[in-house]
């Protein structure tokens, strides 16, 4: 830029005679304004410049921040606009969980007898784990007439029975009969959620030609609610909530998953959530503080809690530590299903024989008396049996 004119000196004069003419010889220097305004002036730019460079640097700085915490992904990858909230999580391999639940431990559920000639792969309820406060039992299930589970009795908790479909051997239908007379079939994609309360005495039994298969899961029941009267909550795969979204399809049993929330009212909270992804999707559900939960992989393979850690495929179950989240990502060519299961844990005594689960040793000993004397919520059982149940087609 040029110097401006009243900073200029007349033509001619050297830098010594400049500086010496300036205070005492005002006839070789005429400024066009007075000087007191330049010596004004000049205090001024003296002044307000390092207040001008600082508010220049905090404007890079702020328009620098903007841009890197206004660009967010999506679960597909795509890049959102800028006016998103500012803590959204920007990165979909990066957990947005503060206590991002982790894998504790990894059980291969190995095929096992149960029942009148079933076979189950056994997740909670088996030696190694044997429970997981508050869940008592969960059997990935398969069964072929004439197999099942004959007139058996139950008390002190719930049982849930998920048919699940749309997968290889995963599918078919189950009838249920109760010695207070109620009775039904549930098909692929159905739920049948049992409260035994004080005392039950039912059997579960194939339906349809082939092999029948599901979950069926046992939830405890605080000391408050072991001796409550016998309930069923029953729901068509049609009813039961379901939600896809990025990827992710999610079966909303119990709980709630991608904004949607199930109608079922469990006594001891619980979500049970059915989730498949398909290859390269990233799912982060939150899971309540405090509480346990675990995963059971139906099939496929996917990674659990840290990317950097190593799938885990079809038939275990993943034990999952504290937290507030579970982030799962599928890195494979293939969909991956899984149930995402917790639970609040009751904090109470467990005291377990076969069918009747209690707090102390003296309720079981009751529980085994009421059943064969046919009191305290046995009474129904004096002379009850089943009725035969026929098969029709497999669907």
């Amino acid at each position: 830029m040029g110097t401006p004119d009243y900073y200029k000196m007349p033509s001619g004069t050297s830098h010594s005679n400049q500086r010496k003419s300036f205070p005492g010889h005002r006839s070789h220097f005429k400024p066009r304004f007075p000087i007191v305004f330049i010596i004004c002036l000049s205090f001024l730019m003296f002044v307000s410049t390092p207040f001008f460079l600082l508010n220049r640097i905090a404007s890079n700085l702020a328009v620098n921040s903007k841009s890197r915490i206004g660009l967010s992904f999506s679960n597909s990858g795509a890049v959102e606009p800028k006016n998103t909230v500012p803590f959204k999580m920007t990165n979909p391999e990066i957990t947005p969980f503060e206590r991002p639940r982790l894998v504790e431990r990894k059980l291969l559920s190995k095929s096992q007898p149960e029942g009148d000639g079933a076979v189950v792969r056994r997740s909670i309820g088996r030696p190694e784990l044997k429970n997981f406060d508050p869940f008592l039992l969960l059997d990935e299930f398969s069964v072929s007439p004439p197999a099942g589970f004959p007139d058996h009795p139950h008390r002190g908790f719930e049982t849930v029975t998920y048919m699940l479909k749309d997968m290889v051997c995963l599918q078919g239908a189950f009838t249920h009969q109760d010695f207070a007379g109620h009775k039904g079939t549930i098909k692929a994609g159905d739920l049948q959620w049992m409260t035994a309360g004080r005392g039950i005495v039912h059997c579960e039994m194939p339906a349809s030609k082939g092999a029948q298969n599901g979950l069926q899961l046992w939830v405890n029941l605080s000391s408050k609610d072991k001796l409550i009267e016998p309930a069923y909550q029953e729901l068509e795969g049609k009813d039961i909530p379901k939600v896809e979204k990025d990827g992710v399809r999610a079966v909303v049993i119990a709980g709630e998953a991608l904004g949607i929330k199930s109608p079922v009212y469990t006594r001891t909270p619980t979500m049970f959530l059915d989730f498949t992804l398909k290859p390269g999707a990233v799912l982060h559900q939150p899971v309540p503080e405090g509480w346990n939960a675990f995963a059971y992989v139906l099939e496929g393979e996917a990674i659990f809690g840290d990317l950097s850690s190593s799938a885990i495929g079809a038939h275990h179950t993943v034990q999952l530590s504290s937290g507030n989240g579970l982030s799962i990502w599928n890195k494979s060519n293939s969909p991956c299903r899984f149930v995402l299961i917790g639970g609040q844990p009751l904090n109470e005594p467990v005291v377990q024989y076969g069918p009747f689960v209690m707090n102390n040793k003296q309720e079981i000993i009751q529980a085994i008396e009421d059943y064969q004397r046919s009191r305290n919520g046995f009474e129904r059982a004096v002379g009850w049996r089943s009725d035969p149940v026929g098969l029709s087609d497999a669907e």
